[in-house]
């Protein structure tokens, strides 16, 4: 005996006559809207509880799923137990949604929902995940090359503040890969035009647009209510500051560089695993004599996007607590070549910051 395919008016009719309807989706998906009249609970768990729930086998049931498959599935495995009276709605949720059927939501923002659902429907995140990445400040410093995508990125995912750090101004060479930022905003201070072009995108994220330039007499000041630290300096010296501030606060450092068509990400979180993963001075101990900056190099236009993007999805994955982080791997990109190359950071003993030789 097969199990009844119904379509979604069918099933509101029967509903509406008294039969049960069950959204047998994850948590995730059903936060974001159920048909009218339906009572959540995950496939797994109805299969589960079944016997509790619905002792009488004559029990007219109807299942609905995103799509119709897992419902189907469903009701096929109860099927097998007994109970005769089911039926499967074709097309699922998104079906009920397409014909304007009544749903039913949550007590949470639809703004919320809807800007985020994507990722809500993320088993990874969820609401509760969401949540916390609206909850959660990163600081950027600053607002060029990897500044731009990375916040860009993150403003998009649902980061409830951002702080941006920069003391330059637009100039026309930027414009080539610094994306914040427009032609019409040549000479305004980069965090005044980052500031506009992240609000435009997510009115809900709070940007913090501080125009100065991180040194050893601001830093703990700035990063002190961080959840995550991202490095887009262009120089050794506010990078070892940077640096020595996280391993002081415990901050995680997401760091990225480009030179020209080579860029480079990790995470350096040596303030919370002392001894365990390395900083970024276990790499570079001091700074190089001959480290040339990107105008004196050049740097190839969509190169800083790769690399912010990637800082950007290791900062969700620190807030989230999900995934491996780069902590004490180097990932290295050949733009050229196409080609991602993966090395070991190990932690120095003797490191000038976080090693015996810096405490």
């Amino acid at each position: 005996m097969n199990v009844e395919r119904i379509a979604p008016a069918e099933a509101l009719r029967r509903v509406r006559g008294g039969v049960v309807l069950l959204d047998v989706r994850s948590d995730e998906e059903r936060v974001l809207g159920m048909a009218a009249g339906a009572q959540g609970i995950v496939a797994a768990d109805l299969l589960d509880t079944v016997a509790e729930r619905f002792p009488d086998i004559s029990t007219s049931l109807i299942l609905i799923c995103q799509r119709g498959q897992r419902s189907l599935a469903t009701a096929e495995a109860l099927q097998a137990r007994g109970y005769r009276n089911i039926a499967s709605i074709e097309g699922g949720t998104e079906r009920w949604e397409a014909e304007d059927l009544p749903m039913q939501v949550t007590g949470e923002d639809p703004d919320f929902l809807d800007r985020y659902s994507r990722q809500i429907r993320l088993p990874q995140v969820g609401l509760e995940g969401q949540k916390k990445l609206q909850a959660a400040t990163v600081v950027i410093i600053g607002a060029g090359g990897l500044g731009s995508p990375a916040a860009f990125y993150l403003a998009a995912a649902g980061i409830g503040r951002l702080r941006l750090i920069d003391d330059d101004v637009v100039d026309r060479s930027n414009l080539q890969r610094q994306i914040l930022h427009a032609n019409d905003r040549i000479g305004e201070a980069k965090v005044s035009s980052a500031q506009q072009a992240l609000s435009a995108l997510n009115p809900r994220t709070r940007i913090d647009a501080v125009n100065a330039r991180i040194d050893a007499t601001n830093v703990d000041a700035l990063i002190t209510d961080a959840d995550v630290v991202l490095d887009g300096a262009d120089n050794f010296p506010a990078r070892h500051v940077l640096n020595d501030a996280c391993l002081r606060l415990g901050k995680p450092l997401v760091y990225g560089a480009v030179q020209r068509f080579e860029g480079q990400v990790s995470v350096f979180d040596a303030g919370r695993q002392r001894g365990v993963a390395p900083c970024y001075r276990c790499l570079f101990p001091e700074a190089p004599d001959d480290a040339p900056n990107c105008a004196e190099a050049g740097v190839l236009g969509v190169l800083p996007g790769v690399i912010g993007m990637l800082q950007a999805t290791e900062a969700i994955k620190l807030i989230l607590g999900i995934g491996a982080p780069l902590v004490g791997r180097m990932l290295s990109f050949d733009a050229l070549a196409m080609r991602f190359r993966e090395t070991r950071i190990p932690v120095d003993p003797e490191c000038p910051a976080c090693g015996s030789a810096g405490r």
